[in-house]
């Protein structure tokens, strides 16, 4: 059975959090990882939502760390989907913040690309519905992923073949 496609519009999420003094390091800003988390976290529910059901995290990559984020800050998780195939979906999430001292525009703070599976109750790879890219930038998004996509693959298959990197 063909699942219907969707667009990225249908599956969005912006999940934003005040970062508290549990999330530091030894630097005495949040943690990279609390924001990986939060990255890996967002992902996760858009590839749900466009699956229709659970995706796990296959890849993480192009993860950037742009400013640091501070106790007290509210972060901002933007995450959509720019590609889908047959069972993986590429999760592009934008990361800001709002400085909760400062009446100044959001700060970005990271970016970073998924790739998710979504898997069935056995966890093996299911089908997904079809991206439908609708804006200019959303096509531009789409090829973008699918070059990332293509680099991924060659870059699995020569560690696979032992060729030095």
């Amino acid at each position: 059975m063909t699942q219907p496609g969707r667009t990225p519009s249908d599956s969005q999420l912006t999940l934003s959090q005040i970062m508290d003094q549990h999330h530091t390091n030894l630097m005495g800003t949040v943690h990279g990882g609390r924001i990986l988390n939060l990255i890996d976290s967002a992902a996760g529910v858009v590839a749900s939502r466009h699956s229709d059901g659970p995706a796990v995290s296959a890849a993480m990559d192009e993860t950037l760390f742009l400013k640091a984020v501070r106790v007290g800050d509210i972060v901002h998780v933007d995450a959509r989907i720019t590609w889908a195939g047959r069972s993986s979906m590429e999760v592009a999430v934008k990361v800001t913040a709002d400085r909760w001292d400062r009446a100044v525009p959001q700060v970005a703070v990271a970016t970073s690309h998924l790739v998710m599976v979504a898997v069935d109750e056995d966890g093996q790879p299911r089908p997904v519905p079809v991206l439908l890219p609708e804006t200019d930038e959303e096509h531009r998004a789409f090829g973008q992923a699918e070059i990332r996509r293509r680099h991924r693959l060659a870059l699995r298959q020569a560690l696979a073949e032992g060729a030095p990197v």
